[in-house]
């Protein structure tokens, strides 16, 4: 009986878009994870559609965009901005960009590409909406957060922007802005759980040596949606905190921006998905930069780089309150559209309810 249910859903979320050569076009293309989605290879092979037939928005779509990184951040807000406007175009109602999209992912570089950031309740201004580039025009905030309220606004969608290099008080955050379709901020997400991780003979990073942890939760409402709870990269790591957003905050979709590594992404990536999913019995959303070649140092027509390369493992995903991968794609650019059935989740709640089978003469989760 279960079986059954868990197909549907699979049916309903059922594509994964990589964008084609063209700008007014995208490639549809199927990715399977198990044998109850070979159905899913078999009922929609790879097939390109003109975008100008979905342009309507789509009540509970969602886009995961899994954009490359360089050390321009010109380059990195226009490829932003075509993304995003790709997402509009797909029908998205909500789309989500990875972490730190507007730098390279090292800690010698956010400094140099930190931005003041606006706070919950912000909005920009009439000047800068009429083209006001000045930053003094919004309080000093940088281009990142400012293209990220301008498009919210134009395209009438919901953003959750990644994150980027805060600066604040003489301290830098990795933080995500979430955007509502007014242009305004709802939600402000500092990432709690810092990146300080020595794997032996695999990778050695230590986000504490510039960042700053973040000190609270981040949660917000979109109609149709419910409540989604924002975490970044490394905070998936730790249940009491999704916990805390899905059971104190009764969340339905977690959003992880995030950047794994070609050591921790292969092993890790998508068990922790799959874990926080059937943990929360929710929906999860992943993000990921897309992944790029390292600069070649003997070839002398290649251009140095001044940071140290960070190979992100991509494969953005979607993953159903059952725990199983609907949506997802490879290392390379992408853009994964798919649509949420939300009453998947009061299902999964109400035939396994162990959010009503805790032990609380046993063990507590406390809001701190």
């Amino acid at each position: 009986m279960w079986t059954s249910k868990r197909r549907a859903v699979v049916r309903a979320l059922y594509v994964v878009a990589f964008p084609s050569l063209s700008a007014n076009s995208f490639a549809f293309q199927s990715t399977v994870t198990s044998s109850r989605s070979r159905w899913l290879s078999r009922q929609h092979s790879t097939r390109s559609y003109s975008v100008s037939s979905i342009m309507m928005q789509i009540d509970n779509r969602v886009a995961l965009l899994q954009v490359p990184v360089t050390e321009s951040k010109s380059t990195n807000l226009k490829t932003a901005s075509d993304y995003i406007r790709k997402a509009h175009d797909a029908g998205a109602k909500l789309t989500v960009l990875p972490e730190i999209w507007n730098s390279p992912y090292a800690t010698s570089a956010f400094g140099d590409y930190a931005e003041m950031l606006p706070n919950v309740g912000d909005k920009l201004t009439e000047a800068s909406n009429e083209g006001e580039t000045s930053e003094a025009a919004d309080n000093g905030w940088g281009q990142s957060s400012r293209l990220l309220m301008t498009l919210a606004k134009e395209y009438n969608m919901y953003i959750v922007g990644g994150s980027i290099p805060e600066k604040c008080d003489n301290k830098i955050f990795n933080t995500c802005l979430i955007i509502n379709p007014r242009g305004e901020v709802v939600g402000k997400h500092r990432k709690v759980h810092l990146f300080d991780i020595d794997v032996p003979g695999g990778i050695c990073f230590k986000e504490s040596d510039t960042l700053t942890a973040g000190d609270g939760v981040t949660h917000f409402d979109v109609d149709g949606l419910g409540k989604i709870g924002i975490g970044i990269c490394y905070d998936i790591r730790f249940p009491e905190f999704a916990m805390l957003l899905t059971q104190h905050y009764d969340c339905k979709i977690l959003i992880f921006p995030g950047a794994f590594n070609l050591t921790t992404g292969p092993a890790h990536w998508e068990l922790l998905q799959r874990a926080r999913a059937v943990d929360g019995q929710c929906y999860v959303m992943t993000a990921s930069p897309a992944r790029t070649s390292p600069p070649n140092d003997d070839d002398e027509t290649d251009t140095k780089s001044k940071y140290p390369h960070y190979s992100a493992w991509g494969h953005s995903t979607v993953v159903s309150p059952w725990g199983e991968v609907i949506a997802t794609c490879d290392e390379d650019p992408a853009m994964v559209v798919t649509d949420l059935d939300m009453s998947k989740v009061d299902e999964m709640r109400m035939a396994i309810p162990t959010m009503k089978q805790k032990r609380n003469d046993l063990y507590r989760l406390v809001d701190g």
